[in-house]
């Protein structure tokens, strides 16, 4: 079984509310497209220190982490950004992690997201069963 990648729109949740308001320019709206590293193992969504400073999120706390590799390390937590994938958006908060590589698309965006990850087929989709609109359980 291989890796899942998905490209992802990821967007400053405030420039975007700013812009929905009137009080920027749509084109002022600091976004990124990236291609994600899908992991349903995962908890978070996870950006560089680099996507963070491009979407100009605000540091909203800091955590301590423990990585895959068992090693523990203090995060700092930003947000909040939208994410954007074919005709779903979430917004959550992300894990920013110094030097990383590659963004981390976890549990807590699949879930907002209503996305089925394939393991067959190594791709991302929507929910089958709701192609045109995102469902959730609220019990």
């Amino acid at each position: 079984m291989g890796l899942t990648y998905a490209k992802i729109t990821l967007v400053n949740s405030i420039d975007a509310g700013m812009a929905r308001r009137g009080k920027i320019k749509k084109k002022e709206v600091r976004e990124v497209k990236v291609s994600a590293l899908v992991d349903s193992w995962a908890y978070m969504l996870t950006i560089s220190d680099l996507i963070n400073d491009q979407l100009g999120l605000d540091v909203r706390e800091t955590l301590e982490v423990e990585l895959a590799d068992g090693t523990h390390q203090k995060c700092d937590i930003a947000g909040p950004v939208d994410l954007h994938f074919k005709n779903r958006r979430t917004a959550c908060d992300a894990l920013v992690l110094p030097g990383a590589t590659e963004v981390l698309f976890g549990a807590i965006p699949l879930e907002g997201l209503d996305v089925v990850l394939d393991p067959k087929t190594q791709q991302l989709d929507v929910h089958p069963l709701r192609p045109y609109i995102a469902g959730t359980k609220v019990k």
